[in-house]
């Protein structure tokens, strides 16, 4: 299982949210001294969301990405904001190695066939569930659709990685959603990583119990719950 710790971008800061409420943030400094330092301290992946992008659905942050990129020096994947082909080109020529697609796949699902056939590999789609149901758009509204159909009909188009979070667990600390993580690892058979609630090592070893083929750190690094150390030797074990 590949640990992510996550940077979130709003405004030119890394950032947590609680919740996904742009109101409800913690700012936690400078996003390119936080990439080196998560490359140094042994992270093989770096998870980026582009908030500013979600919420507004233009970037900001090309020339930051690009200072990302180079200061972790390994595989980045992106979301955050992907509505189009040109948003999807603009992440990849700034370096991304994966772009994540969030509310477009449900929206727009010929945006992801395209863009799978143009970056085979490299497609990935984050879904986001509230009660069961997909969210969108930053999590204001929700789709009549579950998790699972929605990431059998992205499979059907090409996609072999979803990132999954419960919504009703992101920056909360009180433990991800075990249980539909690992029914949606065994309704679709796709990659999955698991995101959202993470607050010990436990979780860690709950989601890779689970069948999950990555997770997702974030608050739980950025207010010492364990470090990124701590996460990796328990992930060897």
């Amino acid at each position: 299982m590949i640990l992510y710790p996550a940077i979130d971008l709003l405004d030119g800061q890394a950032v947590r949210l609680r919740q996904g409420k742009r109101e409800d943030v913690t700012i936690y400094g400078d996003p390119v001294e936080l990439a080196r330092k998560w490359r140094a301290k042994g992270a093989d992946w770096l998870h980026l969301v582009d908030l500013g992008a979600a919420f507004d659905g233009k970037t900001q942050h090309l020339p930051l990405l690009k200072e990302i990129v180079a200061a972790f020096d390994g595989p980045v994947e992106l979301g955050g904001g992907l509505r189009t082909m040109e948003d999807i080109r603009l992440r990849m020529e700034a370096g991304v190695q994966r772009c994540i697609i969030g509310t477009a796949a449900a929206e727009n699902p010929e945006l992801v066939r395209e863009a799978c056939a143009a970056y085979p590999g490299r497609i990935a789609v984050g879904i986001d569930a509230k009660n069961g149901k997909v969210a969108l758009r930053g999590w204001v509204s929700t789709a009549d659709m579950t998790a699972a159909e929605l990431a059998l009909q992205m499979k059907a188009l090409g996609v072999t990685t979803i990132i999954y979070t419960d919504i009703s667990r992101d920056g909360m600390m009180q433990g991800p959603n075990v249980e539909a993580t690992r029914r949606l690892v065994e309704e679709t058979g796709m990659e999955i990583i698991g995101s959202g609630g993470v607050s010990c090592l436990k979780d860690l070893a709950d989601f890779r119990a689970a069948g999950c083929a990555g997770a997702i750190l974030g608050k739980a690094l950025y207010e010492n719950a364990f470090t990124l150390e701590e996460a990796l030797e328990a992930n060897k074990e």
